[in-house]
């Protein structure tokens, strides 16, 4: 008799940047300035904040509303910009030259540039002072820390991308693990992981051995 149990094929969860971005006290001051990119001293901003507090998101969405050009950091070249720019991890640009001439190069055209990193640019190891001297002039916006009204909001949202958790279970899970929106996509991606090789639904059961996991992973 043939095996019918479904098997579970592995899966790469790749973020979805096209959903509104969830709105918060920590994010509200880094919304306002996206908005208003007219009024960016020198045409540029910078956002900064901790993994997984949205940045990319952000990055995404405001391309897609000004029909700009979304570049990473690492692997930046030295291309003449013609659009508006946003550069994720700006922080880790290998040669410093090439982030100074985009800048230089954006700033003669008017074009606008949006940076991103974990710290604000003036805290950044620049070895060019004239770079130095740019970065410590671009207005720099914090992303805090995330609220427990935001960070459940983002849990439910990554499960329902994924698997059916009940909002009961989600509370219960979501108390138990350390208060950041990295913590809460781990989880989010172990389930999914862990439902599908169980082959039902995430139980409380499932749920602990879930976060035993995520607990000896740490030390």
């Amino acid at each position: 008799m043939p095996d019918t149990r479904q098997l579970p094929l592995p899966f790469i969860h790749r973020p979805e940047f096209a959903g509104d971005f969830l709105e918060a006290a920590s994010n509200a001051a880094a919304l306002t300035w996206l908005a208003r990119a007219g009024d960016w001293p020198g045409g540029r901003l910078a956002i900064w904040g901790d993994a997984g507090c949205g940045k990319t998101h952000l990055l995404h969405h405001w391309v897609g509303r000004v029909g700009g050009r979304y570049l990473c950091g690492p692997v930046l070249r030295q291309d003449p910009p013609t659009t508006a720019l946003a550069i994720d991890d700006a922080d880790a640009v290998p040669e410093p030259t090439v982030l100074l001439h985009i800048l230089n190069a954006a700033a003669e055209a008017g074009l606008p540039v949006l940076l991103a990193a974990r710290q604000a640019p003036a805290r950044w190891r620049a070895c060019l002072p004239d770079l130095a001297s740019r970065l410590r002039a671009v207005t720099a916006v914090e992303i805090g820390p995330a609220e427990d009204s935001l960070l459940k909001a983002l849990f439910a949202r990554l499960l329902a991308d994924r698997v059916q958790v009940p909002a009961c279970l989600q509370d219960w899970i979501r108390l138990r693990l350390p208060r950041t929106p990295g913590a809460l996509r781990e989880a989010a991606a172990r389930l999914d992981r862990a439902s599908l090789a169980a082959g039902g639904a995430v139980t409380r059961s499932l749920a602990a051995s879930l976060l035993e996991g995520l607990r000896q992973g740490e030390g």
